[in-house]
């Protein structure tokens, strides 16, 4: 049987060591983020997910959804056992209105905060957490661009958690084409709209943890122009609700089904069917893409936790194996000679997966953390010029942290079934559920091949580069004060070496790109994953710098010289993928393009 214990320790480390918290306490919502107040939060989120989510996991990977279609009745979808009653505690814990709005009945308090609940929440029980996710997307999108009426009807169920939230973007024909969308939006006398059309793939469309369910739909007015320009979003409860807040009749929506996926069995993934459902637009006509990215941004960030989420349970149950399991000798020698074999924890190339895992699991933590902080001080801070800075760090780093962290939570669950062998491939130990539950991750929310599309056709080149400044700047900026720290020397100069080599593959995309686009598409992949090692590489040196200071200290020695550790891990073993990668990237894309297929 798989297990999970939240790693409290090491969020209390980012949020207050590496990020420091406190320095921001006159930033709205950050007066309470002190160690004092965080500290029983997280321990209460820990308790809540190891115990009530994590043992619903694997019964509802086996149990999986019933789908009911009654005739003349809207389609039902029936959650496996345990999960509308664990819904029913989340939101009676009040985690839903964690980091809301205080006139809607939030708490205020600032994202960042959120991040280690949606983490250990991933981890305990990913197809449960798709829908308190999702529905926090739905409420910044309706925060930020719907009128004062509609938030005023709608927000305070939502933030309550009483109603969810979804977005419905896709439809059979349009994917990652959005500009191909047919659902249509009919003005109607009284200011609403009637919605026709289908949408698939809609996670958490129709389910039974909430009384009612507020579809964001994507559509088009009737004079629209062609192409995204001619978006429009709308809300559309699945039950109408009137101008006192009670709910009424069932709006024209249906489930039209369920689909049978890979992964994710207990999470409902919907096709929706709109036969004039009445909605409202949010923001302006034809601006339906504005809006949605601020949902999908948001949602971007999620998955890549997502990713996190189950690379760090698949990390903790192949370390506890590798302890545990039996096999062979060590090659220097027994390591336990009283029993019949070593733990396979002995053998270098266990040790080595184990460290990759590790590795990726406590640096994307890292990442994940300081991007909803700037995220947080794009929306919060009181001096514009800092919103500006953080709100570029933010559009820079967004496909990065979504497509390394789905990447590398896949890499890390696959890890651990490889270090399990026959017993990983066996349902009864866990692990295989990971990799089919991850693998999604890197599919929506824009593939991880369009994040790179986006990462190097749009964000590089923002502003002559602007967005880029926010990143190099500050990483130089850290070379440059430890540059003759002989403690630090192991660490800062592999992170100055492996800058440049960035550096070099940027100005090669910004050169090759204007004179064939394919060229940079063509290396888009690997350029993010370069950029992505050399976040990772700057986040494992700071992390490095907190543990070498403590270390002096003498407290809490394991902690910190695992953390030690882990960063020469990264910094000898993973880090030098950058020079393979950039021997690919200026290699261009025309072995690819001219390739006979």
């Amino acid at each position: 049987m798989p297990q999970f214990k939240a790693n409290v320790r090491d969020f209390q480390f980012l949020l207050h060591e590496y990020l420091n918290l406190s320095q921001y306490a006159h930033v709205d919502g950050f007066a309470d983020a002190s160690e004092e107040l965080m500290t029983p939060i997280l321990e209460a989120a820990a308790q809540m997910c190891e115990e009530v989510l994590f043992p619903l996991n694997q019964k509802g990977d086996v149990v999986g959804l019933k789908y009911e279609n009654p005739a003349g009745l809207p389609g039902r979808v029936i959650m496996p056992d345990g999960f509308k009653e664990a819904y029913k505690l989340y939101v009676d814990s009040g985690w839903p209105s964690f980091t809301c709005a205080t006139e809607y009945g939030g708490q205020n308090l600032p994202d960042v905060l959120n991040m280690p609940l949606m983490e250990m929440v991933c981890s305990a029980n990913l197809s449960f957490g798709l829908t308190p996710g999702l529905s926090h997307g739905a409420y910044n999108a309706i925060n930020l661009h719907a009128s004062d009426a509609l938030k005023n009807k709608f927000l305070p169920k939502m933030v309550s958690g009483h109603w969810s939230g979804v977005m419905c973007l896709t439809e059979p024909q349009a994917g990652t084409d959005l500009g191909l969308i047919r659902t249509k939006a009919e003005p109607m006398p009284d200011g609403s709209y009637a919605i026709s059309g289908t949408k698939i793939f809609i996670s958490s469309g129709e389910h039974e943890l909430t009384e009612n369910i507020i579809h964001l739909v994507l559509a088009r007015l009737p004079d629209a122009p062609a192409g995204t320009k001619g978006i429009s979003l709308f809300i559309v409860p699945k039950i109408m609700v009137g101008d006192d807040g009670r709910l009424g009749e069932h709006n024209k929506l249906t489930c039209a089904g369920i689909e049978h996926k890979m992964g994710l069995a207990a999470s409902p993934t919907c096709q929706m069917q709109y036969d004039g459902a009445i909605g409202w637009l949010v923001g302006e006509p034809n601006k339906g893409m504005k809006a949605m990215f601020t949902m999908m941004n948001a949602a971007r960030l999620y998955v890549g936790v997502q990713g996190l989420g189950i690379g760090e349970v698949a990390y903790q149950n192949a370390l506890a194996y590798a302890k545990e399991r039996l096999q062979s000798r060590a090659l220097t020698g027994a390591k336990e000679p009283t029993k019949p074999a070593d733990p396979i924890i002995v053998h270098p190339d266990v040790r080595r997966m184990l460290l990759t895992m590790r590795a990726f699991t406590e640096g994307a933590r890292a990442l994940a953390l300081e991007m909803a902080l700037k995220i947080d001080l794009a929306h919060r801070h009181p001096d514009a010029s800092v919103r500006e800075e953080a709100d570029d760090f933010v559009q820079l780093l967004t496909p990065v942290v979504k497509s390394y962290l789905t990447d590398g939570g896949f890499e890390t669950a696959n890890l651990a079934v490889q270090i399990f062998g026959g017993y990983g491939f066996i349902k009864e130990y866990g692990v295989e559920q990971y990799v089919r539950d991850v693998r999604v991750t890197m599919i929506y929310e824009g593939t991880n091949g369009i994040q790179a599309l986006d990462l190097v056709g749009r964000k590089l080149p923002q502003a002559a580069g602007k967005y880029l400044r926010s990143f190099f700047h500050p990483i130089d900026g850290f070379i440059a004060k430890h540059k003759d720290n002989p403690l630090m020397a192991e660490f800062i100069k592999p992170l100055a070496k492996n800058m440049e080599y960035l550096q070099q593959a940027t100005m090669w995309l910004a050169g090759a790109g204007m004179k064939n686009p394919d060229d940079a598409a063509g290396v888009a992949v690997e350029y993010q994953k370069m950029f992505a090692l050399v976040a990772l590489a700057y986040s494992w040196a700071r992390q490095a710098e907190i543990a070498l200071g403590k270390l002096q200290g003498g407290t809490d020695r394991e902690f910190y010289e695992a953390k030690l550790s882990t960063a020469r891990f990264f910094m000898q073993k993973i880090l030098p993928q950058t020079t393979s990668l950039l021997q690919a990237i200026t290699a261009g894309s025309k072995s690819m393009m001219q390739a006979v297929l």
